[in-house]
């Protein structure tokens, strides 16, 4: 191991609890022990019991799993309801303890406000009939129950009702009830979930959503009352010396209602703000809490919480670090913690331990890598939210996400066997095969790699020169460092099999390969416009890769995922970009999580970039564009160059047969979670 990560692998203790090394998993929704978004109600999750266990045989200090709802979603159970469920972990911990890694249950007192309601049940929620046919089943009312009455974050004309001083209570007795399951189980700790992210807990503390004028709001103390006599009943129950760690956002990152600060920014804090966070991290240390799990942001500056690419690495560090002067206890901070900088930061004391989530999803072993010096061989996890928490939202959309990924939280993009290791396992083929693999992009590579996992006899052939397909042009900003990372790990790992590889191969007839079976994952084509002076714009792909000059002001015709991170790259290299869209909002495709596509949305209005919704384009001129509205009024804008990114349409080989196989946007236009997923489809079955 490089001695710049020794700091990491010292033990440190929380109350007497030690822990072997510095790294914690950090809780993930979806990873929760006791099931997550089930019909069948609250069960022990053997699935995700696997996914621990197989990062605990790997060297993780600290495993948090994601949040447990005291009461579960549908029925109405709480979770100390049902005593199966806790003998089942008591088993588990003993499997757990025989790796030497440490667990604490993450337990929720719920969203209140951040609920991320969906589009499928929000209706059932606005009708008063259907609300109470449908109470038995899932209590919307009781989801959504808040510190005062306010709009849904994710339904802005749905208004939660306030909570009950009765459900506080309810909601406190739960909370100890279920810790002392835990610790009876053999669980080393508990974290109360959570001042933090804008949850329930966080908005009682946060004036901004508080309204109250009884005992949970109005003063300081009152403000974060709920959270003291949450630990307070916990400990109680369980013991001053069973370890409570606290999920904590030191600050708010808060501008307005669903309107989040960006990086560096000067703005007025609306939520809770450095000075009064230095007064709650010892306030809440006081009230019992023996660790703080801290980061920064509210589900209105999400990305903050969740970070994406366009975010800096160690994103809240500083202020998790300052925070940790004001407290006794151990600080953990995450946030895109690069290994490096925190285990320095560790070893100068500024933090206690390095918390880490997604990147434990995308490669299990990444820790165990680290420990044998094998670095490049870490699969970079790509901050693109698309498979573990894709959440999505776009003006008058409630969440969009598809029920199928809601019950499903916690899978990777880049990792099928994520979270669904029934479905997606690497078994030896039945038959070895010769199969040809006509494309050499990400779908390309993944179907290779695999396919030679499982034995087959792989060619991979690919007509340029050089692998990666139109990921090459889609990694190619300077805030996509990791999916660059990316590339070179597939080009390293296909160099792990046998794996014949032949570039500057264009393939014209699939038959003469002589192949048993083929893959053709040719990928897409760009889309073109029907408007006068098109072929004066650049394509997305040609900008990308550099093909051409722009000029100062450029306008960007699509906006998409791909039209705002190429305007929001020309405003990094200080370009005027204005960006030209036909829906009525920015990034209005589902599955892409409203943690990536708000900051989009705040950087432009925070930086005043000229956006134009409902609005298509007319005409292409010379240092012009004429746009039209939805009014039909015409718009003539300034512009030295247009880049169109207006989606691609599939471009496979024009050739059918019982062995001939098309896979990712060659079939149908996705992301890279359609694209590598839908490789495992077809694979795992040849």
């Amino acid at each position: 191991m490089d001695s710049k990560y020794e700091a990491l692998f010292t033990p440190w203790k929380i109350r007497d609890v030690e822990i072997k090394n510095r790294i914690v998993m950090c809780p993930m929704g979806g990873t929760s022990l006791f099931g997550w978004f089930e019909l069948t109600g609250c069960h022990f999750d053997k699935e995700a019991a696997k996914l621990f266990l197989e990062r605990a045989n790997n060297n993780v200090g600290l495993i948090i799993p994601g949040i447990a709802p005291l009461r579960d979603t549908f029925w109405g159970k709480w979770l100390w309801q049902n005593p199966k469920m806790f003998e089942e972990l008591k088993e588990f911990m003993d499997e757990i303890h025989k790796t030497g890694a440490k667990l604490f249950v993450q337990l929720t007192a719920g969203m209140g406000r951040s609920w991320a309601i969906t589009e499928l049940v929000a209706p059932l929620h606005r009708n008063k009939f259907t609300r109470a046919i449908v109470k038995p089943i899932i209590d919307t009312s009781h989801e959504l129950a808040s510190p005062s009455p306010q709009p849904s974050r994710w339904a802005h004309d749905i208004i939660c009702p306030e909570m009950t001083v009765e459900q506080i209570h309810e909601i406190i007795e739960a909370f100890a009830k279920t810790a002392k399951l835990c610790r009876d189980a053999g669980v080393d700790g508990v974290e109360v979930h959570a001042v933090h992210e804008g949850y329930l807990l966080d908005q009682f503390s946060i004036e901004f959503f508080n309204k109250r004028t009884d005992d949970y709001g109005g003063s300081f103390e009152n403000r974060y009352r709920f959270a003291a006599e949450v630990v307070k009943a916990i400990k109680e129950a369980c013991g001053e010396d069973y370890p409570v760690s606290l999920r904590y956002s030191v600050e708010s990152k808060m501008k307005g209602f669903c309107e989040g600060a960006m990086p560096g920014e000067e703005y007025t804090e609306v939520g809770r703000n450095m000075e009064e966070s230095e007064r709650a991290a010892k306030y809440l240390q006081d009230a019992g809490y023996d660790m703080l799990n801290a980061d920064n942001g509210t589900y209105d500056s999400w990305y903050w919480a969740h970070p994406p690419m366009y975010m800096p690495e160690n994103c809240n560090l500083e202020d998790v670090a300052h925070i940790k002067e004001y407290v006794d206890i151990p600080v953990v901070c995450a946030g895109r913690m690069d290994a490096e900088v925190g285990a320095k930061a560790v070893a100068e004391g500024r933090i206690d331990a390095v918390g880490v989530a997604r990147q434990f999803l995308t490669d299990p072993e990444w820790v165990t890598k680290m420990i044998e010096d094998r670095i490049e061989d870490i699969k970079p996890c790509i901050c693109c939210h698309s498979g573990c928490f894709n959440f999505s939202s776009s003006k008058g959309h409630a969440n969009t996400q598809d029920l199928t990924d809601t019950m499903g939280l916690a899978r990777c993009a880049l990792n099928p066997e994520t979270m669904q290791s029934k479905k997606y396992t690497v078994q030896p083929a039945k038959k070895k095969k010769n199969i040809a693999v006509i494309g050499g992009g990400i779908g390309g590579m993944e179907s290779a790699i695999l396919l030679a996992k499982r034995g087959h006899s792989v060619t991979l052939y690919e007509k340029s020169d050089k692998l990666g397909g139109v990921f090459i042009a889609a990694a190619a900003p300077s805030f996509k460092e990791k999916d660059r990372a990316l590339i070179s790990w597939y080009i390293r790992e296909l160099a792990k099999y046998p794996i014949e590889i032949k570039l500057n191969t264009e393939i014209k007839d699939v038959n003469a390969l002589g192949a048993d079976e083929i893959i053709i994952a040719t990928g897409a084509v760009a889309k073109r416009i029907p408007i006068k002076g098109a072929e004066k714009a650049l394509e997305a792909v040609d900008f990308l890769l550099g093909n051409a000059e722009v000029g100062e002001k450029v306008t960007v015709i699509g906006g998409g995922l791909t039209g705002c991170e190429i305007a929001y790259e020309l405003y990094l290299n200080g370009k005027k970009p204005t960006i030209v869209e036909m829906q009525d909002d920015l990034i209005t495709t589902k599955g892409i999580c409203l943690a990536n596509t708000s900051y989009l949305r705040d950087f432009f209005k925070t930086n005043k970039v000229p956006v134009y919704l409902e609005t298509s384009v007319s005409e292409i001129g010379e240092g012009s564009v004429t746009l039209k509205d939805k009014d039909g009024k015409s718009i003539e804008l300034e512009s030295d160059s247009v880049i169109l990114s207006v989606g691609y349409n599939p471009a496979p080989l024009a050739v059918k047969g019982k062995n001939i196989h098309v896979i990712g946007d060659a079939s149908k236009v996705g992301n890279l979670r359609t694209v590598i997923w839908g490789a495992w489809d077809v694979c795992m079955k040849l």
